[in-house]
């Protein structure tokens, strides 16, 4: 399905469902100037996002070797058919360079045994982990291999016929996630930086000290950016940007408190002990009914906020084969000292 977003420049939108998954879907945009195109992020790899973007691209004309392609960031749900589209094929495809180095890594490279690792020492189930192996979207759905890339930095420019389009590197969601940025339209696709219906999820990074701090100070840089039209990758956008990015901030600082609160009743915790207690959005499910990716998912989120307690120096890790957490102050303490403003 193909629905026109916007006329000066020409934009898109090609609906790629998700089957399964409670993102929906993806919202794959594609630029047109001067017969020049611009197609932004891809779906999963797998049949149903394929059929659904090729349908798009014939029904808009698209023909793969005069077209770019821009990938906002690395998730298989962005990035996933990347390499099937453009196999054999003469075609630009842009990346920011912190997310295509990260994935050639996790592609050819220890990044997922690391892991793994990483969240069983955070009391994940060895078992659990297993079994996400073939089950995980973020892996089972990948690009089928490595591709080359033309990479982005912050504030690089892409021109698309008379289309210019600013890359803004908004680190959290990802370590180098990318919006594209039409300045003189007021244009901003959102990646999965700003969601309006639902919260980006912040995971803690393999070689990242504190993801939630990295994507706080990203909100406030893409505040101070003039937007007309919000463009996000899932979903609608049905608030105002500047609206939608005050809520996602009470969210997180919300997120904090519910982490102290956790802490001072039971601790020392694990992360994966801490985010049992946590309150989240599957419709009224307890924890033991959590589907096994959905715990992964809650468990990396809830160590990206412990991540961010400990660099404010109100959370101490307590290393060992598992690791365990503790408040160093009582709760209303900790409480006192979140400040979510923005750092100068």
């Amino acid at each position: 399905m193909v629905t026109k977003i916007n006329d000066v420049p020409a934009i898109f939108q090609i609906y790629v469902p998700l089957p399964d998954n409670p993102l929906k879907n993806l919202n794959c945009y594609v630029l047109q100037s001067k017969n020049e195109w611009l197609i932004i992020d891809t779906g999963f790899n797998r049949p149903e996002c394929k059929s659904a973007l090729e349908h798009g691209m014939q029904e808009l004309g698209i023909d793969i070797e005069n077209t770019s392609l821009f990938l906002t960031h690395l998730h298989s749900d962005h990035t996933g058919l990347v390499y099937e589209l453009t196999k054999n094929k003469k075609c630009t495809i842009y990346m920011g360079k912190i997310d295509y180095d990260y994935f050639v890594e996790t592609t050819i490279g220890d990044t997922w045994i690391k892991t793994e690792q990483k969240f069983e020492q955070e009391g994940f189930p060895k078992e659990y982990t297993t079994a996400l192996r073939n089950t995980n979207p973020a892996r089972s759905f990948a690009p089928s291999g490595v591709f080359d890339a033309v990479t982005l930095q912050d504030g690089d420019i892409i021109t698309i016929g008379d289309c210019t389009l600013q890359a803004i590197l908004v680190p959290g969601h990802t370590p180098g996630q990318m919006c594209l940025y039409i300045q003189h339209e007021k244009i901003l696709f959102t990646a999965d930086h700003i969601l309006f219906d639902i919260t980006p999820n912040i995971t803690s990074w393999l070689g990242v000290k504190n993801s939630l701090g990295d994507y706080i100070q990203s909100l406030y840089k893409i505040k101070k950016i003039p937007v007309q039209l919000a463009l996000p990758a899932h979903r609608k956008n049905n608030i105002n940007i500047y609206d939608r990015i005050e809520q996602i901030l009470i969210h997180h600082k919300m997120r904090l408190y519910d982490t102290i609160d956790i802490l001072s009743k039971k601790q020392p915790l694990t992360a994966y002990e801490t985010a049992s207690f946590m309150k989240w959005s599957m419709r009224g499910k307890c924890w033991e009914d959590f589907p096994i990716t959905q715990r992964w998912f809650a468990v990396g989120e809830t160590m990206a906020h412990l991540d961010y307690l400990i660099a404010i120096h109100l959370v101490e890790k307590l290393e060992g084969n598992i690791n365990q957490y503790r408040l160093l102050y009582g709760a209303e303490k900790c409480k006192n000292n979140i400040d979510l403003s923005e750092k100068k």
